[in-house]
């Protein structure tokens, strides 16, 4: 990351870029009351795998334009699971088949919704 900003206006940015590219299902989990290790995810379904890559394309872009913000680590893309690292936020890009088998969220379901 080039600069700090509050993990909830990261988020906000997060999920702008996401629903602006038509991301299904966009969740954002608070885990600083559940977790040592973890703070806060956000979690989409793309259609398809160009659908997941235009989705890291657009969070990727936006944060980097509006905030100078690059992502510490990205893993894959892939077929079905696309992740980027921006210190305290998570972001989970995920085919349906992906985001049902792993469930996240049920995994997390002690965590907030934000």
């Amino acid at each position: 990351m080039v600069k700090t900003i509050e993990p909830k206006t990261l988020i906000g940015h997060i999920k702008e870029a996401l629903e602006d590219k038509k991301a299904e299902n966009v969740v954002a989990l608070d885990l600083t009351g559940v977790s040592d290790s973890l703070d806060y995810f956000v979690i989409a379904t793309g259609t398809s795998q160009p659908h997941l890559q235009a989705l890291e394309r657009a969070v990727r872009e936006k944060l980097q334009e509006d905030e100078g913000i690059r992502a510490n680590k990205v893993e894959g893309p892939s077929p079905r699971w696309v992740l980027l690292d921006y210190g305290p936020v998570l972001v989970h890009l995920m085919s349906a088949e992906a985001r049902e088998y792993y469930d996240l969220e049920g995994f997390w379901a002690d965590a907030k919704r934000i």
